[in-house]
């Protein structure tokens, strides 16, 4: 019992972690705000493909890597998805780099907000799940406040919506691809990184400018970049084996909470009234959505105990 409750309390810590370095990440991409963020996206990719390999070969998984990219160059269905999902999340990243670097965070903070929602209306589409009645009234909301902001702020959220929409997108073809959370990263960098290594090379005509050499700092940020972006999601993994999907519901408000008071308090971004009429709605949507699936989630543990319990007739 003592030691559920261990693991149970690291979960807790991994998850409040993950989120937390999420959510400040912004004051990160910020000290290479100088460097434009197709370029940044570049040396993320390829970086974090470095990093990947170094965690997967110090954690004794280099060779499971190896297995599971063999298999999934044989399975055409999966190296589609994969590949579709490497690329959805290149322009998750790249739309969070240019919206730090062109101080727009409480936006894309909303597409945080609003991305949960949006996985709601994907799971509809894709995998045939129905809508429950606080589920509509969430999106409902959720719509509303989007509405307002688009039209008191004189036009549509277009980084929020991307943002939300391009990880709603990754996570459904994620559930759809057969492998681990640390070899599915390394093999996602690894499908993009030509590419990336390609566009730093039109980009710039020498190695050392690419790499940025001319600045130590700026090339050491840029190296580091590997090892901000695996961190949190090495966190979140801990996370997931340890405590509920429902718990983790809760503390992934974080991330976004903590990028709207960054915007506001340390970057000055306006934060007016409308913002919070627009933001009050869709927060009233989350904790609607996220008390709900609390609720469904504990009403399914119950009836699975109670079916266990049931003596055999």
């Amino acid at each position: 019992m003592e030691q559920k409750l261990n693991q149970h309390g690291i979960g807790i810590l991994a998850a409040t972690g993950s989120y937390i370095l999420w959510g400040t990440l912004p004051l990160y991409w910020k000290l290479v705000s100088h460097v434009p963020a197709d370029i940044v996206l570049a040396h993320r990719i390829i970086w974090s493909l470095v990093f990947m390999l170094g965690m997967l070969l110090i954690l004794g998984k280099l060779m499971t890597f190896l297995h599971e990219v063999k298999k999934l160059f044989t399975n055409k269905r999966q190296f589609l998805f994969i590949t579709l999902a490497a690329c959805f999340i290149s322009l998750n990243w790249f739309s969070y780099i240019w919206a730090v670097n062109h101080d727009i965070l409480i936006e894309a903070s909303l597409g945080y907000y609003i991305n949960p929602l949006m996985s709601v209306v994907f799971g509809m589409f894709f995998f045939k799940e129905k809508l429950t009645k606080w589920q509509t009234i969430s999106l409902l909301l959720a719509t509303v406040g989007v509405a307002i902001k688009a039209v008191y702020t004189g036009g549509v959220p277009l980084i929020s919506i991307t943002l939300a929409i391009t990880f709603a997108l990754y996570s459904v073809l994620k559930k759809k691809v057969e492998v681990g959370v640390l070899t599915g990263l390394a093999i996602e960098t690894m499908l993009v990184t030509p590419i990336a290594i390609l566009y730093l090379s039109f980009a710039y005509p020498t190695i050392s400018e690419a790499l940025y050499l001319q600045s130590l700092s700026t090339f050491a940020f840029l190296a580091c970049a590997g090892g901000v972006t695996a961190a949190p999601l090495l966190l979140f993994a801990t996370s997931t084996k340890r405590i509920p999907l429902s718990m983790i519901g809760f503390i992934q408000y974080l991330s976004p909470t903590i990028m709207l008071l960054i915007g506001n308090f340390i970057y000055g971004e306006a934060f007016d009234k409308i913002h919070l009429f627009a933001f009050s709605f869709i927060w009233l949507a989350l904790i609607i959505y996220t008390v709900s699936q609390s609720t469904a989630v504990k009403k399914r543990n119950f009836d699975s105990s109670q079916k266990q319990n049931r003596p055999a007739s």
